[in-house]
């Protein structure tokens, strides 16, 4: 399983472009339109984790036909 990547999404505070980079140590990003390295940090939402087993996903996807409805509004409702 590989670890978290540090990637971080930005605003430059000098051309407003927002981008998103990998930032490693001690490394500062810097704008990718016009080099500034005066950022602001955005805050960005997380990803779920990935589920690699027989379980059901965290988020999607109907449940397997054997199992219970998921919710009143399930997909398998009539």
């Amino acid at each position: 399983m590989r670890p978290n990547m540090p990637l971080f999404e930005y605003q430059c505070s000098q051309c407003e472009y927002q981008f998103e980079t990998l930032v490693r140590g001690s490394e500062m990003a810097e704008c990718p339109e016009c080099r500034s390295r005066k950022l602001d940090k955005l805050l960005s939402a997380t990803a779920p984790p990935v589920v690699r087993s027989g379980s059901l996903p965290i988020a999607g996807g109907c449940p397997p036909a054997d199992a219970p409805p998921c919710n009143p509004n399930c997909c398998r409702l009539p």
